[in-house]
């Protein structure tokens, strides 16, 4: 669940003691002129849930009120990212001397949070990463300690930040406080600037929700972007199935959620590319119809996956109802199953008499005659 910028800034980083600059949310062309002559030279930013605003001309500079009502109706009703810009935020420009880069996000290597930090910021950190590497501080954070003020200075020790070096530390704190109590996948910075009067201000943000954490973050959830759904997503949620559509050619049916990731990344270790997440069990059963339709719906879909692991759900009641919607949708693409666990034996005997397919004793052997099929 994502937040625009504004509402990162207004709802996250200045309530916590980030500094940020005046800005005013506009909708129209006259709202931004009367916003820039309340504040002065300002930036006008296209309010989306995405990045590269600027490389798609969503942000532009306005010297005066003529300028701002200018740049806002011609960044107005832009689609980028897929997303039509509906607001724009007009932001006081400030006297740039230094961008710098920070970030808190979670490290899937170490499972831990991630603090970073790189003084060059206001360039895609990916570009950095690649090009240099050495230039981005690392700091995995022991959640049963935190993260301190001595851990930021110990992160940004020898960087030559002068004065802003104790103002960055302390922003850093913060930012790791608010990835916390936030319940955030990802709060980031970029740029975080150093100005020629010696403060340091955010001059973007860019905040990512854990979707569920919803229930613990009602005010966040107010504020942010609804997630833009395809066709196939919205019919899957309307059905109560959280169904997920890529630009794979391998389906996946799958129970319980972790099952359904390690599918998709043995897929991916193949050399396949799944289609989808959607993943069935417990009552969702009764739903084998519409899941599988949807996996068949998406054009991409050269073969299918079925993966089914049961402990307390039985494998059998699971391919019962599969095995029910295979026959009633007469799907054409080759399908491999892989069935372990309560009900194993039953369920296996249904999907080879019913359907004249031999499911796989191994998952991986499975996956890998879908990916080749899919070629």
């Amino acid at each position: 669940m994502n937040l625009e910028e504004y509402a990162a800034k207004q709802s996250v980083l200045a309530p916590a003691g980030v500094p940020i600059p005046k800005g005013v949310v506009c909708k129209t062309p006259n709202e931004a002129y009367q916003a820039v002559a309340k504040i002065g030279p300002a930036v006008v930013k296209a309010q989306v849930p995405t990045g590269k605003r600027g490389k798609s001309g969503g942000i532009k500079m306005a010297d005066t009120p003529d300028d701002g009502a200018d740049a806002a109706r011609g960044i107005l009703g832009m689609t980028i990212g897929g997303s039509r810009v509906e607001r724009v935020l007009i932001e006081q420009r400030c006297p740039i001397e230094r961008e710098l880069y920070a970030a808190v996000l979670v490290d899937v290597v170490s499972r831990a949070p991630l603090v970073l930090f790189s003084t060059e910021g206001g360039m895609d950190i990916e570009e950095v990463a690649e090009k240099s590497p050495d230039a981005i501080r690392r700091h995995v954070v022991d959640v049963n300690r935190g993260f301190s003020a001595t851990d930021a200075a110990t992160l940004l020790k020898g960087l030559d930040l002068g004065k802003s070096a104790g103002p960055i530390g302390e922003i850093l704190v913060k930012l790791y406080n608010i990835f916390r109590d936030k319940d955030a996948e990802l709060v980031e910075i970029n740029p975080l600037a150093m100005l020629k009067g010696g403060e340091v201000v955010a001059l973007d943000c860019k905040f990512v929700l854990d979707d569920a954490s919803a229930a613990r973050q009602p005010d966040l959830v107010k504020v942010a972007s609804p997630p833009k759904l395809t066709a196939l997503e919205e019919r899957g949620a309307e059905h109560g199935l959280r169904f997920i559509q890529l630009d794979g050619n391998v389906g996946v049916l799958a129970n319980g959620a972790g099952l359904t990731m390690t599918t998709m990344d043995v897929i991916d270790h193949f050399g396949g590319r799944p289609a989808n997440f959607l993943e069935i069990g417990g009552e969702a059963y009764t739903k084998a119809e519409v899941a599988l339709d949807l996996v068949l719906s998406n054009p991409g879909v050269k073969s299918l996956v079925v993966n089914f692991c049961g402990a307390f759900a039985r494998t059998d009641v699971m391919a019962d109802g599969v095995v029910r919607a295979w026959e009633t949708l007469k799907p054409k693409i080759p399908a491999f199953f892989s069935i372990h666990g309560t009900g194993e034996d039953e369920a296996v005997k249904l999907v080879r008499e019913r359907l004249g397919i031999e499911p796989y004793d191994l998952m991986e052997d499975a996956v890998k005659a879908a990916v080749e099929a899919a070629q």
